[in-house]
């Protein structure tokens, strides 16, 4: 594929799909944003979603926060900076609103596909990086942090949510590509870049 890309990194909480969004985005000199909270007003919008004094969030309301951002993103961030000829790599997309609102809140993935289908214009990921990382490491990196709402969710929620990523993954093999999260920072850097370059030569 040739000419600008708008390449996603997906994953489970904690799996370094920030660190590796960042360092790839870095070395081709693209467009880093992420969702949500790409924009001033996708932070104030992430601000609700994350926080921990919410209890009583409807899923439904929760997924529609997040399709909110994510228009506001893409027509504010990622469209502009494609159509001016810039590689967008995002720490998250679209995905995951399939991944956490409807594997892991148990909404209908199809109508959350034509909602966001509608929000995003259309426009959806060129590539999408799936980090697929061993469970233990990713339990052991979270009992390090400040849990938010969505971190905090419960294991139940968090299983249903990276079988629902490895489930699109599977399903979608020409815009998917799963790297496994094993080894240094470095080591699966490379693993990305590799694996982009091979997908980019198809």
């Amino acid at each position: 594929m040739t000419g600008p890309r708008y390449i996603a990194f997906e994953g489970a909480e904690g799996c370094g799909k920030s660190t590796q969004a960042a360092r790839y985005a870095s070395a081709i000199d693209a467009v880093l944003t992420r969702e949500t909270g790409g924009t001033d007003i996708g932070a104030r919008l992430r601000e609700i979603l994350h926080d921990t004094s919410i209890h009583d969030m409807a899923p439904r309301a929760e997924a529609l926060i997040a399709a909110a951002d994510r228009a506001q993103h893409l027509d504010q961030v990622v469209r502009p900076a494609l159509d001016a000829g810039r590689t967008v790599v995002s720490d998250r997309s679209v995905y995951s609103t399939l991944a956490y609102q409807g594997y892991g809140r148990r909404l209908d993935v199809d109508q959350l596909r034509q909602i966001n289908d509608w929000a995003t214009g259309g426009l959806w990921p060129d590539l999408v990086v799936f980090i697929d990382t061993p469970d233990d490491v990713i339990a052991e990196r979270m009992s390090t942090r400040n849990l938010d709402r969505f971190e905090a969710a419960g294991d139940d929620f968090h299983d249903r949510v990276i079988d629902g990523f490895r489930t699109m993954a599977a399903a979608d093999p020409d815009r998917w590509i799963s790297v496994q999260a094993v080894g240094s920072i470095a080591q699966v850097a490379q693993s990305i870049y590799d694996s982009i370059a091979e997908w980019s030569e198809r």
